[in-house]
């Protein structure tokens, strides 16, 4: 009789542990079975791409993107966005924004990269000390010109543009005094007017060098004083005044010239009668 209890408690024991095994696989099934996010699609560069580049249906794809997270500005067809310019430099796989692109009536190429009321101005910088292979699109420059003012035999450097943007940079291929061709960095600066002008006006007799400066530094120094090559050999820490330069000229002396000083004068003694005067008379 207990014999027949134990068989049956033992038969209810697996038929439970059957029911339940059966109940956890089934629940553990349907967390799995999670139902998959609506996607949908936007355009994305193919390939790095530079600024002012027109876009063709090579530069950009299209890839699936979750449609609960949509992306300001994104387009969600290649042909919205086929034929307008970049403004700004894209990676790959990088998506195309409205706000990345100049409009369609700017044009193509670099100028359509050009905002309105700017200027764009490309000089001509050393390759050692002007940081020209560093100057890369989208980087902050200050702009240094070394030259010596006119009257003036001490060169100087002076700070003459300080925290802008660079636009393009590359090589040109030149002839140096003797006919040789030679690699001359250049690169393209966004300016205000009032900056191109001096800009073009420093590099026509000076040399021109860039000092690459962090994008998060926007701090302009108001009074850049310039560096004279005499009192940086000699080590002196006040700047020399030039003609040109933002120090105040020293007055000139005027010569003076003394006139020769003349005969001493002389007394005579006067009797005239009784009486005797002295009368002084000049040596003129």
């Amino acid at each position: 009789m207990n014999r027949n209890r134990a068989l049956i408690a033992l038969v209810v024991a697996i038929v439970i542990a059957v029911i339940a095994s059966r109940f956890v696989y089934r629940q553990i099934q349907q967390a799995s079975a999670v139902k998959p996010l609506p996607v949908s699609h936007i355009v994305v560069a193919s390939r790095p791409l530079a600024l002012g580049t027109p876009l063709t249906a090579q530069d950009v794809e299209l890839i699936t993107w979750p449609e609960g997270t949509p992306l300001d500005g994104s387009f969600t067809r290649v042909q919205d966005c086929i034929g307008r310019s970049l403004i700004t430099p894209i990676s790959k796989n990088e998506p195309i924004l409205e706000s990345k692109l100049a409009p369609r009536e700017a044009g193509i190429g670099l100028p359509a990269a050009i905002p309105v009321g700017m200027r764009a101005v490309s000089v001509r910088v050393d390759d050692v000390v002007g940081v020209s292979g560093f100057a890369m699109p989208g980087t902050m420059v200050d702009v240094l010109a070394t030259g010596t003012p006119e009257g003036e035999s001490d060169s100087l450097t002076r700070n003459i543009i300080q925290d802008v943007r660079v636009l393009a940079a590359g090589q040109t291929v030149e002839q140096d005094k003797q006919g040789k061709p030679h690699t001359v960095g250049v690169v393209t600066l966004l300016l205000t007017p009032k900056q191109a002008d001096q800009l073009t006006m420093a590099s026509t007799d000076n040399r021109i060098h860039l000092a690459l400066r962090n994008t998060i530094d926007t701090k302009i120094e108001d009074k850049a004083e310039p560096v004279f090559k005499s009192a940086l050999l000699l080590g002196g820490a006040q700047p020399h005044p030039t003609a040109g330069g933002g120090g105040k000229s020293r007055p000139r002396r005027e010569a003076t010239t003394q006139k020769p000083a003349g005969p001493a004068p002389f007394v005579v003694e006067v009797i005239r009668g009784d009486k005797k005067t002295n009368q002084t008379f000049s040596g003129q």
